[in-house]
């Protein structure tokens, strides 16, 4: 949620329509610059939707004022957020919804997918059956790497339940090509996810969950860029992965 935007209008006593009517675009656009953070209007759309707002550009949309200046690698970094549960839960529908190619879910448990967006399965269904490509990347939940992780985290929902109702969940979608499960544990410490050339990065903290621990959005703008390098590290842990067996299994072959 653009939640400057949205200030902005109520300050001006100015509708979504009439702001619409002064940029040129309709009420459904200025809607969307609104719902969707990551959404970031054309140039002369943001100088019309200032000039009526009587609002800087900066204030408004800071994100195209440093994609402007920056042109060093850090321009792909979108956002950061000292929490992953600090950004907003619309972050990850648009996401997914804008993949046409590829999902690429390399949480440890991904648990808080199934928690947070409703009716995913539906969704990966839709996308996979559109052609995309969606891949889970699962912590081994009998891995000596799991049961030393839910030691440090010590809290009552453990990391092996949380993965068991990632497994239940992709058990339902087995009848679906397109959706790949694998096991792995390399990536116990760093979470990546990936939807076409933007990607959310979670380095997790010790003793914290993944919901505790920071997070960045990043949108790949160059070859070998730090979007590049973390697709490359999940790739290499999707390599050395194995498939999920028929009914989930307890991870051990």
């Amino acid at each position: 949620m653009n939640q400057a935007l949205r200030r902005a209008l109520a300050d001006a006593n100015m509708t979504e329509a009439q702001l619409a009517e002064r940029c040129g675009v309709d009420a459904k656009t200025v809607a969307r610059w609104i719902t969707e953070p990551g959404r970031i209007p054309h140039a002369r759309h943001r100088w019309a939707a200032c000039e009526a707002l009587g609002e800087e550009e900066q204030d408004l949309w800071p994100t195209a004022i440093r994609s402007a200046l920056t042109t060093g690698p850090n321009r792909e970094l979108v956002q950061v957020y000292p929490y992953r549960s600090a950004a907003p839960t619309s972050l990850w529908r648009t996401l997914i919804t804008k993949a046409q190619r590829e999902l690429f879910f390399a949480g440890y448990t991904n648990y808080f997918l199934w928690l947070e967006q409703a009716n995913l399965s539906a969704a990966l269904r839709r996308k996979a059956q559109a052609g995309c490509r969606i891949r889970f990347l699962v912590g081994d939940p009998a891995s000596p790497v799991t049961a030393a992780r839910e030691e440090e985290e010590g809290v009552p929902l453990t990391l092996s339940t949380r993965i068991a109702v990632t497994l239940a969940e992709l058990a339902k979608l087995r009848d679906v090509p397109a959706v790949e499960g694998r096991f792995e544990t390399g990536h116990v410490g760093l979470s990546v996810f990936r939807f076409d050339d933007e990607m959310l990065v979670t380095p997790h903290l010790t003793r914290k969950v993944g919901h505790d621990s920071p997070m960045m959005h990043l949108r790949r703008c160059q070859a070998d860029g730090m979007f590049d390098r973390f697709a490359a590290h999940v790739e290499e842990l999707w390599s050395r992965g194995r498939d999920i067996p028929e009914g989930g299994g307890d991870g051990q072959a």
